[in-house]
């Protein structure tokens, strides 16, 4: 069978825990540093204490699944492949993503449990998660379904997968002449652009968000023409740059497109929100590059796919929940409120 996009990564069941104890308490940062915390604020528990929190939101999550969720509920033939252990919260993920129309083409490990995520939401939706990777983490070349790997796209996040797998992956769709997004993990991103290079030079669409990028490319945050510059000679095809709350860049070694956001009814929850982006994007491009036959690069495919990887990350945020929120295709395509968003398009 040939699918319409392969997602690989992740699959966890995450259970969010909000509470008004969940909020920034210590911004000294000599105190910060002092604990060995590098973050800009933290809270605190006492030790044997009893913390009273809201009735708790039980969802699945993790790379794979959010990702195909939205490459499903956009009309795509969508499969997804990830590990996950022989327990009830693997039997709820198999339930949770044949409800959504996902084929699973993953892995169970009778001997390491699925991954799991406490996520600790504060009442202005900033979280703290506690995660055990389990069996996402224990993937072994000999177990990976080559024969089944047939698609037009695959979407790559790989989260803990090692390092030389996903290399062979990438290899595998590449040789097929399937496109290839990947959203490389952190542990990836610290192995440095000349690690990478076999990669990325077998992808079509790479996606990461600001931080990552200047982490990879060894250039300042600030300096967004240059972190364009290096990767737009690296990579083939497109390089997507997402900036949080103020939107994204996104380059496709011709023009620099300037995306903003649409205006948030609230913010409940922000995991997933990347996912939500990432496979938005790509799903956006499928349908137009299948409608128009004119290349990835084409500028209208390019708007297209920004609007709907907006729109699905707005809405996805809106909600508690990875996947909760992610957009069907006739939601994005009959509200009004998804119709127009501000892009700018530059010559790079």
């Amino acid at each position: 069978m040939t699918y319409d996009v392969i997602t690989i990564g992740t699959a966890t069941q995450d259970m969010f825990l909000r509470g008004s104890m969940f909020k920034g308490e210590i911004k000294d940062p000599k105190e910060l540093k002092k604990l060995g915390i590098h973050a800009e604020e933290a809270t605190c528990f006492g030790l044997g204490s009893k913390i009273s929190i809201e009735e708790p939101v039980i969802e699945v999550g993790g790379a794979a699944i959010n990702a195909a969720a939205t490459f499903s509920r956009q009309g795509l033939k969508t499969a997804a492949f990830f590990k996950i252990g022989n327990d009830q919260f693997g039997k709820t993920i198999t339930n949770a993503i044949k409800k959504d129309g996902i084929i699973n083409i993953g892995l169970v490990d009778k001997n390491v449990k699925t991954a799991f995520s406490s996520i600790l939401l504060s009442p202005d939706s900033e979280r703290t998660i506690l995660t055990y990777r389990g069996a996402s983490e224990t993937v072994r070349e000999s177990e990976i379904p080559f024969s089944k790997f047939n698609s037009k796209w695959v979407y790559i996040s790989p989260s803990n997968i090692k390092f030389n797998l996903v290399k062979k992956i990438v290899s595998h769709f590449y040789n097929q002449k399937t496109l290839v997004a990947i959203n490389p993990s952190s542990a990836m991103i610290k192995m440095g652009i000349k690690k990478l290079m076999p990669i990325l030079k077998k992808t079509d669409v790479l996606i990461l968000n600001r931080e990552e990028a200047s982490y990879l490319t060894k250039i300042d945050y600030n300096n967004k023409e240059q972190i364009f510059k290096k990767l737009d000679g690296i990579v083939k095809g497109i390089f997507v740059m997402t900036d949080g709350k103020t939107g994204a860049w996104i380059s496709d070694n011709e023009n620099i497109y300037e995306v903003g956001v649409f205006k948030n009814k609230k913010r409940a929850d922000k995991t997933g929100a990347g996912d939500s982006f990432g496979s938005g994007f790509i799903a956006g491009l499928m349908q137009k590059h299948e409608e128009c036959k004119t290349g990835l690069c084409n500028i209208d495919n390019v708007k297209y796919a920004a609007r709907l990887a907006s729109a699905n990350a707005t809405s996805n945020v809106e909600q508690i929940g990875a996947t909760t929120g992610i957009l069907t295709k006739k939601e994005f395509e009959t509200n009004s409120r998804w119709k127009k968003l501000n892009i700018k398009v530059m010559q790079s």
